[in-house]
């Protein structure tokens, strides 16, 4: 089975809704073992980060209940 951008983004969605926090390393650690490594890309800083198909599924799902902490890399619900 092929995984897509909506299944890694909607397991995004669900951990920030129901842990109300969501840290990009721990998304990254966790994406790149249980969907693989397509989801993620080596960023200008030379960080591992999210896929920006993901991040824009993502967006979608969460309609403005969930922002970046640009300080702290993690998503809060809100």
């Amino acid at each position: 089975m092929d995984l897509t951008a909506n299944e890694v983004a909607e397991w995004m969605f669900n951990e920030v809704k129901s842990a109300g926090i969501l840290y990009q390393k721990d998304a990254v650690s966790y994406i790149t073992a249980n969907f693989g490594e397509a989801f993620i890309y080596i960023s200008e800083n030379g960080n591992q980060t999210i896929s920006k198909e993901v991040k824009k599924v993502f967006k979608k799902l969460h309609g403005g209940r969930a922002a970046w902490e640009r300080d702290g890399f993690f998503w809060g619900w809100h």
